[in-house]
């Protein structure tokens, strides 16, 4: 292992008992509103006025008396926590080390309302596959800054641009100067600027998020892409993207009600993990109780809600319209993400695009939706990009 900086330290994540009664006592005392007028629908159309009342209330009891955190607790640690301060601010990480001499250092940088609890079912895969054909990586996953363990800014700065650059000293710190990096939603933003701004260090990317450059025509584009174009346009042009303005224009606001209710917290991400899934009725058709409860449950007990939805303030619509990526890129279009970019599109930002890939499954959490998938993709796209150095 690397002789890590002295200001890496070992993180054990525990939640005092007193914290997890409290949370029990506000979910059994929770005031809910009356039921959505649009019960009774069959299928989505259950969720068009958000989470429906009987799904939230089955949620909130099984939260309350049969959700188990120190599971969850346990899991972090089998991985393996640490912290660094990086420009000021504390940065917590997963760090999980490839018994693999060929092994290269990968980051995965999560989103929003995600957390590092997206890759505790991957993290494992990744760093020691059981196919000694399969490409090996030393795993690093950190909690964006406002996010997890991770310290919250007291100050406004911490956008896409700047975790970038701690990234990258994030990884130097653990002795590596030279890595892979894939992301999706907000990850995807910042891996783009990593590999951007930062080609010195960075090997290549794998992404599920690409964003063109702005201003490009649909001339040329297949009748998919353009409806592509449409459905990304209309989602933050419409209803659907109201998350995003609140968060972007009023993140103190709504971030009174997501500290202080847990059920607040989690219909407003919940609500989330159902419309962006691949799913016809519920999230947890695709995704387990337990893990989207192991991520709202980070974000109570840290009290991150309102300084994780910061990340709008500070990033939304701010990526460079002149950055480019020259270094080899795979990128991943799943059918029922939020944001599809076509490949032409693509290709005039990230201009060495070695593998691109239009499953037939997933959504906005594929690491949650199909992990078995999600780890095949990610290691064909990886293996792809690090042929490109040979």
């Amino acid at each position: 292992m690397p002789s890590p900086n002295s200001d890496v330290r070992v993180f054990d994540a525990r939640a005092a008992d007193a914290e997890l009664d409290d949370l029990r006592a506000r979910l059994a005392a929770a005031r809910l509103p009356e039921a959505e007028t649009v019960r009774g629908v069959a299928g989505a159309h259950r969720w068009e006025q958000g989470v429906p009342l009987a799904d939230l209330t089955d949620l909130v009891d099984y939260w309350r008396t049969d959700y188990d955190w120190r599971s969850f607790e346990e899991r972090l640690s089998g991985i393996g926590q640490f912290r660094t301060t990086i420009d000021g601010l504390g940065i917590h990480f997963l760090h999980r080390r490839s018994a693999r001499a060929d092994a290269t250092p990968l980051i995965l940088t999560h989103g929003w309302p995600g957390s590092v609890a997206e890759f505790v079912d991957v993290v494992d895969q990744l760093a020691d596959p059981s196919e000694a054909a399969a490409p090996a990586f030393h795993v690093v996953a950190p909690s964006l800054p406002g996010f997890g363990y991770s310290d919250r800014p007291a100050t406004t700065g911490w956008g896409t641009e700047k975790i970038a650059s701690a990234w990258v000293e994030l990884m130097g710190r653990l002795g590596y100067e030279r890595f892979l990096a894939h992301g999706g939603d907000w990850g995807g933003n910042i891996t783009t600027v990593l590999a951007g701004r930062f080609p010195e260090h960075v090997l290549g990317i794998h992404s599920t998020f690409a964003d063109a450059p702005p201003g490009l025509s649909t001339d040329g584009l297949t009748a998919l892409e353009r409806r592509w174009t449409e459905e990304t346009r209309d989602f933050y042009a419409g209803p659907r993207g109201a998350y995003a303005k609140q968060q972007a224009t009023r993140p103190q606001t709504i971030g009174y009600s997501l500290v202080d209710s847990p059920v607040g917290l989690l219909a407003w991400i919940l609500d989330k993990f159902a419309e962006w899934s691949d799913t016809e009725e519920s999230p947890f058709e695709t995704i387990s109780r337990d893990r989207i409860l192991d991520d709202v449950t980070l974000y109570w007990l840290t009290r991150t809600g309102a300084s994780a939805g910061r990340i709008y303030y500070e990033s939304h619509s701010s990526l460079d319209p002149e950055l480019r990526v020259d270094v080899p890129s795979a990128i991943t279009m799943y059918p029922r993400d939020i944001e599809k970019c076509p490949r032409p599109w693509a290709q005039e930002r990230y201009r060495q695009i070695v593998r691109w890939n239009e499953p037939e499954r997933g959504g906005h959490f594929p690491s949650l939706e199909v992990p078995e998938y999600f780890v095949e993709d990610l290691r064909a796209g990886l293996a792809r990009v690090l042929a490109a150095h040979r």
